[in-house]
């Protein structure tokens, strides 16, 4: 179990449209097989990069190839509809007590579908090691959500492990998720988040000497190459996060807010938000995750058993509806935020369950990782990318979509809602 004390800020200040700031706590499988080549009986493989492991530092990571499960990028052609794209990202991503991150792996299985799972590094150093972690405006070895414990860190490790093996992206939550204006991450300088990064890809890249696990099986992939994005703690501190990012090998970042547009690039990374969404029966839209849901339903983790259900059908109906407009309108991705908590009784994993149920079975849809999405984009026409951005929320192109995307059709021809 993660050895982790956590906290969620409900003293944020709540965005217009009854918004509440995305609060972030957080906190098996079996691993894939490595493969091999085929050969005679007791022939011995060649040696070549296809079955290459390569430890990097202490055996902690290690470079085995490229990452099974993922298909590549394809441009659209002319007259082509895009895809409907669904990306399910969880915050902290560690597995405890509830066993949610082993869980939702197997429903991502299940229903074919590949998520992003955003790290929070602290959950991979020990309690007993927490003076390694310096954070910014903070204590040395101090953390708002805690720290390992052995058992913990091995099974956040297990899962990690197949995740990744069954073609989901491993991005990073940070380390230890201070908010708020005393000394929070939206307080910090360029330099300081480029610390606090330093620092993740240290505690993901040390474990096995600083958990004294030196047995363990190595995380399959080279995390500094591996992480390419990530988001921040309770949404706070985007524009310095970005600025020290995009000259750490970041491509994309899912800190921000936004409507269910096409995306664009700032400052060099693909701007990904959460996004604003329906609330049924009420007369706002929040954010596309749960804490959003049940900030604005019930303002505590352990509200009213009676209500239980019907927040979560609110919140799973509010996410197909956003889904639906999309998917009939301009097919803008639709990117969900979740953490791995039983809140309210759980009944916003139950919604964010029911809605992978349905969405990722649909034709045409592809349930992706960010690192996907963001493939995807960088492979399409600029000039296409621009068109689909003057889509607004729930549009669809007035004259269908081949049409819209063929090279000689004018930017203009779109207007009709859903």
């Amino acid at each position: 179990m993660l050895a982790a004390t956590k906290r969620v800020a409900f003293g944020a200040a709540v965005m217009a449209l009854a918004v509440g700031l995305a609060g972030c706590s957080g906190s098996g499988g079996s691993e894939a097989d490595e493969g091999g080549t085929k050969g005679a009986p007791g022939a011995k493989k060649a040696p070549g990069p296809e079955n290459a492991v390569r430890l990097i530092g202490d055996g902690s990571t290690a470079f085995t190839g490229a990452q099974p499960n993922i298909t590549p990028p394809q441009r659209l052609k002319p007259g082509e509809k895009p895809p409907q794209f669904v990306v399910f990202s969880w915050d902290g991503a560690g597995e405890d007590s509830q066993k949610l991150f082993s869980h939702f792996r197997q429903v991502a299985k299940k229903y074919d579908a590949k998520m992003t799972y955003f790290l929070s590094a602290v959950y991979l150093l020990p309690e007993e090691k927490a003076r390694l972690y310096d954070p910014p405006k903070h204590d040395i070895g101090t953390s708002d959500i805690g720290f390992g414990d052995t058992q913990g860190i091995k099974d956040t490790l297990r899962e990690l492990r197949a995740a990744w093996h069954e073609g989901s992206e491993i991005g990073t939550h940070f380390n230890g998720h201070f908010c708020g204006k005393e000394g929070g991450v939206g307080t910090w300088s360029v330099e300081e988040w480029k610390s606090e990064i330093n620092q993740a890809k240290s505690f993901v890249e040390n474990w096995k000497t600083n958990a004294d696990l030196p047995d363990e099986a190595p995380l399959p992939f080279d995390y500094a190459k591996e992480v390419v994005g990530g988001r921040t703690p309770c949404l706070e501190g985007q524009k310095n996060m970005m600025a020290a990012a995009r000259t750490m090998g970041f491509r994309y970042d899912s800190s921000g807010i936004g409507n269910q547009i096409w995306p664009k690039k700032t400052d060099g990374l693909w701007d990904l938000p959460l996004q604003l969404v329906p609330v049924p029966g009420r007369e706002f839209e929040t954010l596309s995750m749960d804490y959003n849901f049940m900030y604005n339903q019930s303002g505590t983790t352990s509200g009213d058993p009676d209500e239980h259900e019907y927040w979560g059908n609110q919140m799973r109906d509010g996410l197909l509806q956003a889904f639906d407009r999309a998917y009939e309108g301009n097919r803008a991705p639709l990117i969900i935020g979740n953490h791995f908590e039983s809140w309210n009784g759980g009944t916003y994993m139950r919604a964010v369950e029911d809605t992978i149920k349905t969405v990722c079975v649909q034709r045409d849809v592809q349930c992706v990782t960010f690192r996907q999405l963001a493939d995807w984009l960088d492979a399409q026409d600029p000039a296409t990318l621009e068109k689909l951005r003057g889509l607004k929320v729930g549009e669809a192109p007035r004259a269908g979509w081949p049409a819209f995307t063929a090279t000689d059709t004018a930017p203009a021809d779109r207007t009709e809602k859903h």
